[in-house]
């Protein structure tokens, strides 16, 4: 099969390729790049005024198999991320049962291969059951196929476990993932710790718990010279320990979602859970230090911390509701309706966070536009405006704080090795 996408504006973070060209797809890799390209017998596609770009990568989304497959599976899951532009994501391990052994990476590997529409890479957890006591078999779940390890959702209070697991894969190069909120400091906090909580009269999650969290894994994997990736940063004083260490030579590396870069605490309302994220929703001057960090490198990638849940758990009280929502099918909208239309992010950095850079920082053969390369691709018009009508994800949760709202730019295409699998909005396989 052969697509030529002709005349758009082709972004290859990469080796910072930003030109209009065509791409040629053929046999599931990039043929070829550039002007005036001819291909006999291919399907054409008009990409003008539209960018043409590496798949898009999210590294943490909770796709809930196996266990809690009616809040999300890989086939909705998948359909989610191809909707969204997304060609390639990395599925959390805090499943009903934990992703703690490689027969668990094997069976959820196969069955990810059985979903078929994009790339699910597989997260292992770092401890057994994720209770932070005893180490999971690492080793195993690597040769199994594992990317990475986290026990997301919880914040290991050993460090002396954190210390053995950091030791542990520094001979394998690979990444843990921490969820960095010191438990003590935010048990029941539902809500940033701030003159919001306190008007709302909600207990709060103060940014110290997640400074004093990234600082001992800082150091933890400083001494250890092992690989420390910080997930969904959202304190400031996160983003200057993170900065500092790595002007140190330190090994971590750092993700931001849309919504913390974009959201703050004073969008909390009382009766709407759809905003009950964790961490949660920062100050004005969190979000503007996220947004600094995500220019001068000190924050590597944009993920989505997709985290979709049963409509009646969303639909209580704040404060019983559980944390998280649906991001995959709004992130690109996101992005560039708030942050590139509104001069605070250039495009080709946009590109390039939800994309080579994550590739780059987990090892992937993914995030380029080479040729000979797998044609992972995403089509993107960043002037096509649309509403949010969540009653029309392809994800299992609705409950989103993004529901009603115009957005200006859209993936229109998705190709997964050579397939088309969404095309305007409409997942295609």
């Amino acid at each position: 099969m052969k697509i030529l996408l002709q005349g758009g504006r082709v972004i290859n973070p990469e080796n910072k390729f930003d030109q209009i060209a065509d791409v040629l797809i053929e046999d599931g890799r990039i043929a070829a790049i550039g002007k005036g390209l001819k291909a006999e017998g291919a399907e054409v596609y008009d990409a003008s005024g539209k960018v043409v770009a590496p798949g898009l990568i999210d590294m943490h989304v909770h796709f809930r198999e196996p266990g809690q497959e009616a809040k999300e599976d890989f086939i909705s899951g998948s359909k989610a991320a191809a909707a969204g532009g997304f060609t390639r994501v990395a599925t959390m391990p805090n499943t009903r049962p934990v992703v703690d052994t490689a027969a668990l990476i094997r069976s959820l590997k196969e069955r990810a291969r059985e979903a078929g529409l994009i790339h699910i890479e597989l997260i292992g957890a770092v401890t057994k059951g994720q209770k932070g006591e005893e180490l999971a078999e690492m080793g195993d779940m690597l040769q199994a196929g594992a990317v990475a390890f986290s026990d997301d959702g919880h914040f290991d209070s050993s460090a002396k476990v954190m210390l053995n697991a950091f030791d542990y894969l520094h001979g394998f190069d690979k990444i843990i993932i921490n969820h960095e909120e010191e438990t003590t400091l935010c048990a029941e906090g539902v809500m940033n710790e701030g003159h919001r909580s306190a008007m709302l009269g909600m207990k709060g999650r103060p940014t110290v718990a997640e400074d004093i969290a990234v600082a001992r894994d800082i150091l933890l994997a400083e001494y250890a010279d092992a690989r420390l990736h910080v997930a969904h940063i959202s304190s400031a004083r996160s983003v200057e320990l993170v900065r500092g260490a790595k002007k140190r030579g330190v090994k971590v590396t750092a993700e931001v979602t849309p919504q913390h870069l974009t959201m703050t605490d004073e969008c909390v309302q009382l009766f709407d859970s759809s905003t009950k994220i964790n961490p949660p929703l920062r100050a004005r001057e969190d979000c503007e230090a996220l947004l600094e960090g995500l220019k001068d490198g000190t924050i590597d990638a944009i993920v989505t911390d997709h985290s979709p849940h049963a409509q009646e758990e969303k639909d209580k009280e704040y404060a019983n509701a559980p944390s998280g929502f649906p991001g995959l099918e709004t992130s690109v909208g996101i992005m560039l309706t708030d942050l590139y239309h509104e001069g605070k992010l250039d495009l080709p950095l946009v590109i390039s966070k939800m994309s080579y850079e994550p590739a780059k920082v987990f090892g992937l053969e993914a995030g380029t536009l080479t040729v000979g390369k797998a044609a992972d691709v995403t089509v993107i018009d960043p002037e096509l405006e649309w509403t949010v009508e969540a009653e029309k994800f392809y994800t299992k949760g609705s409950h989103s704080p993004f529901a009603g709202r115009k957005l200006k730019g859209k993936a229109v295409l998705t190709i997964v090795d050579g397939r088309v699998v969404m095309r305007d909005g409409k997942v295609t396989e």
